[in-house]
C-alpha cells in the first residue's frame, strides 16, 4: 500500500444504529416504527416522497440523539427494500441533512480530491445570495450537497408497493441554488453540485416530473455557465458510511 495515499476511513456512527420495521408515515415528518417489541414514533428526515414507494413493512435503521429536549429523539436514517427476515440487507440512506456531515468527513480526508483538489480550508453553511450553501473549499470552490430521494433509481422488488402518482413541483429551492451557484462563478473559480446516492445504480438522472422541462433548462444554463455536476455513491449500514466511488456527470 502506498503510504502517501492512506486508506479512507469510513464515517462511523457514535453507536450502532438499531434495526426496526416501518409501520407507516402519518405525515412527511414522522415515521411509526416497530422497535424492540414496541411502536415508536420517529423523526423522518425527508420532506419529499421517497421513491413513490409505500415503505410500510420495510426494515429501517434508527439513530438515537439521546436528547430529551427533542420531541422525537429517534431518527430513521436508512431503509431497505429487502424483507425484515432477509439477511445481508442492502440499506438506502435517507437522512438528507446527514449527507453534509458524511461529505465533510470524506472531504477532510482528501477522498474527494478529484473534485476539490488539495483541501487547505473548509467552511460550512456559507451565505450565498439568499441561500446558505453547504461547503466552501479553499475560498474558491462552492460545494452543494444533494440527496435526491423523490425517485429511487435502483431495482425495486415487486413486493414493494408503489403509492399513487401525485404531482410534485417543489423545485424552487433547488433551482435557486443552481442559479446562485452559477452567479458565484464571477467571484469564485468553481461551483459543484454533488448528488449523493446510497444504493447501487446506473448513474443519477433528473426526475422526470411535472417540472422536468423547467429543471432541465435551468440545469443546462448553469452547466454552460460552468457549474459542475458530480455523483458520489455510498454504502450505509448500522455501523458506518463508506464512500464507494465518485465521478463527474456527463449526462443527466
Amino acid at each position: 500500500m502506498d503510504p502517501s495515499n492512506p486508506p479512507v476511513e469510513p464515517y462511523r456512527f457514535a453507536e450502532p444504529l438499531r434495526e426496526g420495521v416501518i409501520l407507516g408515515r402519518p405525515n412527511r415528518f414522522i415515521m411509526d416504527v416497530a422497535l424492540d417489541d414496541a411502536q415508536i414514533r420517529c423523526h423522518c428526515p425527508v420532506v419529499s416522497r421517497i421513491g413513490g414507494l409505500d415503505l410500510t413493512g420495510r426494515p429501517c435503521l434508527i439513530s438515537d440523539s439521546h436528547d430529551s429536549r427533542r420531541k422525537l429523539p429517534l431518527t430513521v436514517e436508512a431503509f431497505s427494500l429487502d424483507r425484515p427476515e432477509d439477511t445481508n440487507k442492502r440499506w438506502i440512506g435517507m437522512n438528507q441533512n446527514a449527507s453534509n456531515r458524511y461529505v465533510e468527513h470524506f472531504v477532510r480526508q482528501g477522498a474527494f480530491e478529484a473534485v476539490t483538489g488539495p483541501v487547505e480550508q473548509l467552511r460550512r453553511e456559507v451565505p450565498l445570495g439568499s441561500s446558505r450553501l453547504d461547503l466552501l473549499v479553499n475560498d474558491r470552490l462552492y460545494l452543494e450537497v444533494k440527496t435526491p430521494l423523490v425517485q429511487i433509481q435502483t431495482a425495486v422488488p415487486p413486493s414493494v408497493p408503489r403509492l399513487p402518482e401525485t404531482p410534485f413541483s417543489s423545485t424552487e429551492r433547488a433551482m435557486r441554488h443552481l442559479r446562485e451557484l452559477a452567479a458565484s462563478l464571477t467571484d469564485h473559480q468553481r461551483a459543484v453540485i454533488l448528488y449523493c446516492l446510497y444504493y447501487d445504480n446506473d448513474g443519477f438522472r433528473f426526475y422526470r416530473g411535472t417540472t422536468y422541462d423547467e429543471v432541465m433548462r435551468t440545469v443546462e444554463a448553469c452547466h454552460r455557465a460552468g457549474v459542475e455536476l458530480w455523483q458520489a455513491t455510498f454504502n450505509i449500514d448500522a455501523d458506518a458510511v463508506v464512500l464507494r466511488e465518485h465521478h463527474r456527470l456527463e449526462e443527466w
